[in-house]
Parts: structure tokens; C-alpha cells; sequence
């Protein structure tokens, strides 16, 4: 029974620490819910053999403030060249990974990021697009 206590409380303390982005794997399940939530969207198309997109899954997508900010203000989809996931037409793809930030209805409103980025550039990035979606929003009302 003790075992299955200390099990217990290091399942919830592992959880509480290694926070994780809500990806959505599905680009028009993402799309859907941006548009019902108003929020912009991260798209990345990564593959799962490049080593910049493995050192950005294993450092920036780690970083406890880019997850709490991608959570929180974007919906985040993820689409992986190498396994023919979906990607809309209207994005081209000429490397790995690719950044796009979109409106909620999945046009692009930014060119990319392309490569890998550290997790402070990334933040900024985020924080203009976060400031500049929302500047847009009040201005529509």
C-alpha cells in the first residue's frame, strides 16, 4: 500500500513539472477550435528525423513559459512531413521545422520561422503575435 502511495505522488508530481504544449495533431480540428475560441494559431511542420526540429521538441517546446503562453493564447498544431500529415496548400513547405503563426480561420499572417529557435526568441516572437492579435481584436469591435 505504501508503494502504491509514493507511485501515486510521483505521477502527480512528475506531471505538476514537466508541463507539455496542447498540441493539436489535426489541422482542421485546430482550425475549428481557433475559430470558436478566437485565438491565432501556431502551425508547425516539423519532421520527426530533423535534428533542428528535435533540438526545438527537446529545448524551446520545453520551456515552461513558451508552453504556458502556447497554451494559454494560441492553439498549437503540429503536422510532420515524414508522416503525411495533413498541410493546407495555401502554406508552402521548403524546410523543416517551419513556424507559421495564422488567423483562426488558418490564413497566415506572418511569413515563417524557419530552423530552430531558443526558447527567449521564441517568447518574444509569441508576445508579438499574442499583442498584435489582440490589437486587432479590440480594433474590430
Amino acid at each position: 500500500m505504501f508503494n502504491k502511495i509514493i507511485l501515486a505522488l510521483l505521477l502527480i508530481a512528475s506531471s505538476l513539472f514537466s508541463a507539455e504544449i496542447h498540441w493539436e495533431k489535426d489541422y482542421d480540428t485546430g482550425i475549428k477550435r481557433a475559430t470558436a475560441e478566437n485565438k491565432p494559431v501556431y502551425f508547425i511542420i516539423s519532421k520527426s528525423t530533423c535534428p533542428p526540429c528535435i533540438r526545438l521538441k527537446k529545448t524551446t517546446f520545453k520551456d515552461k513559459d513558451v508552453v504556458d503562453m502556447l497554451n494559454k493564447n494560441f492553439v498549437a498544431i503540429i503536422a510532420y512531413t515524414d508522416k503525411n500529415d495533413y498541410i493546407p496548400r495555401h502554406i508552402p513547405v521548403q524546410y523543416t521545422p517551419s513556424s507559421w503563426f495564422l488567423k483562426p480561420d488558418g490564413e497566415p499572417r506572418y511569413e515563417p520561422l524557419v530552423g530552430g529557435i531558443d526558447a527567449k526568441s521564441f517568447l518574444q516572437a509569441l508576445n508579438i503575435v499574442k499583442d498584435d492579435f489582440e490589437k486587432e481584436v479590440k480594433n474590430t469591435k
